[in-house]
């Protein structure tokens, strides 16, 4: 079925199914003509990025839900994770690397889709006056990098690539904030960053890209969400209403890019010029998919990978914690 076609009544309707079907449930066992369910009473506590969900979905024109957002700006996957664990949260998103820990840890903590962005923003830069040409080139150097996060992850397999690890420099772990301070400084030589703080790194401070994550990234960035609320069926049904309206504000961002540019510059201070820039060297279309089995070994596959890089400390097994009970209501109107 098209997405536009697809009105509300009709994916509240399926959101209440959902509710209904209870966390081990699959869509297909979900009661089509269940009456959709009174979702105002209902708050979903939902993490968020600067710039990302919140300015997507109103500028998109999704932000009209009928329960109400309760928005937490957590700027990486670990805190959204800490906070789902702790049951702080409802709802957030992330890379593939904290949700490894995730698993090894064994917390408390489902991942229902994937949304897939660009990689080319995923970037290990050099500072324009130093003398790297290549990543054989860190030897001995200072470089950044955030822990636990795709940074960490495509920063060792680049290393590896060339013969080298982590041993063979001198690893700096900041926050994306903290890194561009001292990118600025001059206190790394280069830096393995993801988002508007590598961007801001280009243009103001005239960093250059030695490699992206195109190669060493899978695309897939995991959507949290918290069993707890998954078991509650009004706030189950929610989070089906909030993946199905973040779907087609995903779609939405392939035609649409400049009105989102313009919604996360407002948020964000990052120049229009710039976001966009970003957007036109992408390194494929946006979407939010459902879970299948290709997800599920990616993901097994950077956890075998962590293990062997020895940042893990014992084997993590991933599949308990993706949970694809909403598989067949993204597949259905994904299209």
């Amino acid at each position: 079925m098209n997405i536009a076609s697809f009105n509300r009544r009709e994916w509240l309707q399926a959101a209440a199914a959902f509710g209904a079907a209870g966390l081990g449930a699959s869509a297909s066992r979900a009661a089509p003509s269940q009456q959709p369910q009174d979702l105002g009473g209902v708050t979903l506590r939902v993490g968020t990025y600067k710039g990302l969900w919140r300015p997507l979905l109103t500028a998109s024109g999704q932000a009209d839900t009928p329960y109400k957002i309760d928005w937490r700006e957590l700027n990486n996957g670990v805190l959204h994770i800490e906070a789902i664990n702790g049951d702080a949260l409802d709802l957030g998103s992330g890379s593939e690397i904290p949700a490894v820990f995730a698993a090894r840890q064994k917390a408390h903590v489902r991942f229902v889709a994937v949304t897939h962005e660009d990689l080319n923003n995923q970037a290990t830069l050099a500072r324009k006056d130093a003398p790297i040409k290549s990543i054989a080139d860190f030897k001995g150097k200072r470089i950044g990098y955030v822990r636990a996060t795709t940074s960490h992850y495509y920063l060792a397999k680049q290393l590896a690539e060339v013969g080298l690890s982590f041993n063979d420099i001198t690893p700096v772990s900041l926050t994306p904030a903290d890194g561009l301070s001292a990118f600025a400084r001059g206190d790394l030589d280069a830096w393995a960053i993801y988002g508007y703080n590598g961007q801001l790194a280009r243009t103001q401070y005239g960093a250059r890209t030695i490699k992206t994550g195109v190669g060493y990234l899978s695309g897939n960035f995991p959507i949290y969400a918290n069993p707890r609320t998954l078991e509650d069926a009004p706030r189950r049904a929610a989070i089906a209403d909030l993946l199905q309206r973040l779907q087609r504000s995903f779609a939405w961002i392939n035609g649409n890019y400049l009105a989102y540019a313009r919604a996360q510059s407002a948020e964000t201070r990052v120049p229009v010029g710039d976001i966009v820039e970003l957007f036109n060297g992408r390194s494929g279309d946006y979407s939010l998919a459902a879970v299948d089995d290709s997800v599920i070994r990616s993901h097994q596959d950077v956890a075998d990978t962590f293990q062997k890089l020895g940042v893990l400390d014992g084997p993590a097994n991933v599949r308990p914690l993706w949970d694809r009970s909403f598989e067949t209501l993204l597949r259905a109107h994904g299209a």
